[in-house]
């Protein structure tokens, strides 16, 4: 019986653990933004509307992918790195940069509540 008692602590421990290495950055698995004007993010221009985005995996790479609310056929997909802050984010903020045809380009953004900013 203690073997047993023993067994299922190590595994909820185990699984605890490998649970919290994969979010070691604080981030949420979805969140929600809006884009107040078409922007580039990627390689894909979307425009202008509220986005759900979500955060993936792919082996060592850090994914997220926007899709607008409404309309799933619209969709970006981006490669990020993830920079840990201080202190969880207060509010988020959302930065362009602006390309030679002044297109906005996603540069970086960081969710209220995260404890690292995303930098593409």
């Amino acid at each position: 019986m203690r073997k047993t008692a023993f067994l299922v602590v190590a595994v909820i421990l185990i699984i605890s653990a490998a649970a919290m290495a994969a979010n070691q950055f604080g981030i949420s698995d979805k969140r929600e933004v809006t884009f107040y004007d078409p922007v580039m993010i990627g390689q894909t221009l979307v425009p202008a509307g509220d986005y759900t985005v979500v955060h993936q995996m792919k082996g060592n790479d850090h994914l997220m992918v926007f899709t607008k609310v409404g309309n799933k056929s619209v969709a970006a997909t981006v490669k990020c790195s993830l920079t840990p802050l201080k202190a969880a984010a207060s509010r988020t903020e959302v930065e362009y940069k602006t390309s030679a045809n002044n297109t906005r380009v996603l540069s970086r953004i960081v969710f209220r509540g995260d404890r690292a900013e995303h930098i593409f």
